[in-house]
């Protein structure tokens, strides 16, 4: 089942306003996810329940703003499919983060960015001249994820042009 770029939104509105937080880790923390850092070799992150606990395993060695942004998307696996990842046994280490083949990658990704990037400080900088480099250096993020941030804007009916993306982003993968 697909969830709506809207429904993600609205899940994140609703976190973010219970919480009075968009940081990742204080999220995690009060949700009871437990993170853990791991020396993956080229995987990023990862989201598991063992025996009903969850966890987010983050590699050790990432620079800040990819680590917010890995525990973003891994925090949107335990808000967005955790029933799965049970069911699954956790997500397996060759589909994290590809959204070209994989839905709830595409998911949690635009979890993320719904979570790091807040539509009106995003249209702030738009209206202030700048582009999809601009913005993701002014918030401390990537230009994936603002270029999926502005996906859904658009889906909400902002009036922007589609941007580009790669669909493998955060994988450590090719493009």
């Amino acid at each position: 089942m697909y969830i709506k770029i809207q429904e993600i939104a609205e899940r994140v509105r609703e976190l973010t306003g219970r919480y009075g937080t968009r940081d990742p880790g204080e999220l995690a923390a009060a949700l009871g996810v437990e993170i853990l850092p791991r020396a993956f070799e080229r995987q990023k992150g990862a989201y598991k329940v063992i025996m009903r606990n969850p966890f987010i395993f983050i590699k050790a060695d990432l620079d800040p703003v990819m680590e917010r942004i890995v525990l973003s998307h891994e925090l949107g696996h335990h808000c967005l499919h955790r029933l799965e990842a049970r069911r699954l046994g956790g997500f397996r280490e060759f589909n994290i983060f590809d959204m070209g083949s994989d839905r709830m990658e595409y998911e949690a990704n635009v979890f993320a960015a719904e979570l790091l990037l807040p539509d009106e400080e995003v249209l702030d900088y738009i209206r202030q001249g700048l582009d999809i480099h601009g913005i993701a250096s002014a918030m401390a993020s990537d230009i994936n994820l603002v270029a999926l941030k502005a996906d859904a804007l658009i889906s909400r009916g902002v009036p922007l042009r589609p941007q580009t993306h790669a669909s493998r982003f955060l994988s450590g993968g090719d493009p």
